[in-house]
């Protein structure tokens, strides 16, 4: 992450993901609430999206833990350096530990809706605990740095530390499309602020780098986080308008009445689903 890539590529991550879960929360929502008994609105179909998406979040995290690891001049798995005597590039680690974390996440969504003994509920357990280690690591990533590199790395422990928060609440609740939405705009809010930490360190332009000592950098940065976190507002509720058209006059095409009660093997068993 030492450069402008290597904060975008999680920014990126993190801003694909947060604009999936929206639009899947509102699809699931919107399904529910006209009651659709079509495929699209169906369990099967959301259980087998679930499946994609663990394995796309394993892929993104076996990603960012090979860039981590064997990129010209990474530790290429080597923590303890003999020869030197010191340890090897702890940075990078700390980047390889966040990234493996969140591919346990994907391997727990995958395991969760392909095993039925296991309760669906894990995938947010495991969410929170990916959150709360990136939460950790980014607050202890900063020492002997420069004012703003520890403010801008501050606002960002701070948004993961409260997405960990909402999705352990998720956790203790079941279907609250509120909740979700919230979890959403912070993931956006991770992935857009991720970007701005590399505009602001690694100015991608060649052009002067920010004053990392200046308090007036520091007074706009607190400005801009805001501003971004209303953008992610706006992201949202375009992708809820959006999502509401597509539902509304798309879908209807998809739901002749001749398909629309599922087979009883496709029925998943609800009280399983809400331990």
């Amino acid at each position: 992450m030492g450069s402008f890539r290597g904060h975008a590529l999680p920014g990126t991550f993190f801003f694909i993901t947060g604009l999936w879960w929206s639009t899947k929360s509102i699809l699931k929502y919107l399904c529910k609430k006209q009651k659709r008994t079509c495929y699209v609105g169906s369990k099967v179909l959301f259980h087998r999206i679930e499946i994609l998406e663990g394995i796309v979040l394993f892929g993104m995290a076996l990603t960012g833990m090979a860039g981590e690891q064997f990129i010209p001049g990474g530790p290429h798995l080597t923590l303890y350096d003999y020869k030197l005597g010191q340890w090897n590039q702890l940075l990078r680690w700390q980047h390889f530990t966040m990234y493996f974390f969140f591919g346990l996440l994907g391997v727990a969504e995958i395991l969760s809706f392909t095993i039925s003994s296991l309760p669906v509920s894990l995938r947010k357990l495991m969410l929170a605990n990916a959150l709360f280690v990136e939460a950790f690591i980014f607050y202890n990533h900063t020492h002997g740095r420069e004012m703003l590199d520890i403010f801008v790395h501050q606002l960002l422990v701070l948004v993961i530390f409260l997405t960990g928060v909402v999705a352990f609440v998720e956790f203790l609740t079941w279907n609250n499309v509120l909740l979700e939405l919230l979890r959403s705009s912070l993931i956006l809010l991770q992935g857009i602020w991720f970007w701005q930490i590399g505009f602001v360190l690694y100015p991608p332009s060649g052009g002067p780098a920010w004053d990392l000592m200046d308090h007036d950098n520091i007074l706009f940065l607190a400005m801009c986080f805001c501003w971004h976190y209303a953008l992610t507002f706006v992201i949202i509720g375009a992708n809820y308008a959006f999502v509401t058209w597509l539902v509304k006059f798309r879908f209807k095409r998809l739901c002749p009445s001749e398909v629309g009660l599922l087979k009883n093997a496709e029925r998943e068993q609800e009280s399983e689903e809400e331990m």
